[in-house]
């Protein structure tokens, strides 16, 4: 028989032998999360315009390509080219990793993607998302809603479900290797309904999850209620990083926060950070 210190010993050796950290590509967020983010956690990036998400996205693609993993990167909110062109002014170039546009993909430009990274650019899609969702359409005619546009939830599923397809993940999750899934951000689907917010977020958890795939879903904050833009995204994540700045009518200046209000599995800070971005750089993060 153990004693109590033989069982708390070997159950603290099982647990660390479990959980396999993926890097978020920012050193002092990985020492507040005991190494990083845990394989497989779906992590809600949420806050008020200009505080920062859409850098702490960057950085977490770009540490999961330089340790040659893969990476599907949905944008909502910019175009495919103008992530490249921010990547590369903190020093992040996405374009040695092969960056691939799936609207380039799906016109036959590109005829047998090599890169680990295909982005979804849904300004761009657009035009093209009658032909991705051609077996949507032949189901709305059987009494389901057909998307008017690609800033629909259905042309975004079936846009990651092609990307999988392309990367060679498939629908059984029978590929091991490390993925990453970057959707920056899932506001723009339910900003005309923000009632759906939830019944989205939990289609994509049922549509997407897999145990060796980590995400990060960026929510934007309402600027005049100080809460999430729909209800629901941050009840299904595993973690949440919560960013704000301090009223610029008030400090007459940006001042930029960061505190993980959650993350599974981890004995995580509990404190806030600031956070600055510097070009060349990206974020930095110091404590409070």
């Amino acid at each position: 028989m153990f004693n109590s210190n033989e069982i708390k010993s070997r159950k603290e050796k099982f647990s660390e032998s479990e959980i396999i950290r993926e890097s978020t590509g920012i050193a002092q967020l990985d020492k507040a999360l005991e190494g990083g983010i845990p394989r497989g956690s779906w992590v809600a990036v949420t806050g008020e315009p200009g505080t920062g998400k859409s850098v702490l996205c960057i950085h977490f693609a770009y540490a999961g390509l330089v340790n040659d993993q893969k990476v599907i990167y949905v944008t909502t909110e910019t175009n495919f080219r103008d992530v490249l062109k921010q990547a590369k002014q903190f020093n992040m170039n996405f374009e040695e990793f092969g960056a691939i546009n799936l609207s380039d993909v799906l016109a036959g430009r590109v005829k047998e993607p090599e890169g680990n990274i295909l982005v979804i650019d849904l300004f761009g899609l657009w035009r093209q998302y009658r032909e991705l969702l051609k077996e949507v359409e032949e189901e709305s005619s059987k009494g389901k809603r057909k998307p008017r546009s690609g800033l629909d939830i259905n042309v975004l599923i079936a846009a990651i479900k092609k990307a999988y397809e392309i990367l060679g993940i498939t629908e059984e999750g029978k590929v091991r290797e490390p993925i990453r899934l970057i959707i920056d951000s899932l506001s723009a689907f339910w900003a005309d309904k923000p009632a759906m917010a939830r019944s989205y977020s939990y289609q994509l958890r049922l549509q997407f999850y897999r145990s060796n795939i980590t995400a990060y879903l960026v929510s934007q904050y309402a600027i005049t209620t100080k809460t999430t833009y729909g209800f629901g995204l941050e009840h299904i994540a595993d973690g949440i990083f919560f960013l704000w700045m301090d009223s610029v009518e008030s400090v007459r200046e940006v001042k930029r926060y960061l505190i993980i209000k959650k993350m599974r599995m981890t004995n995580h800070v509990k404190k806030a950070f600031k956070l600055d971005i510097i070009p060349g750089k990206g974020v930095i993060l110091e404590p409070t």
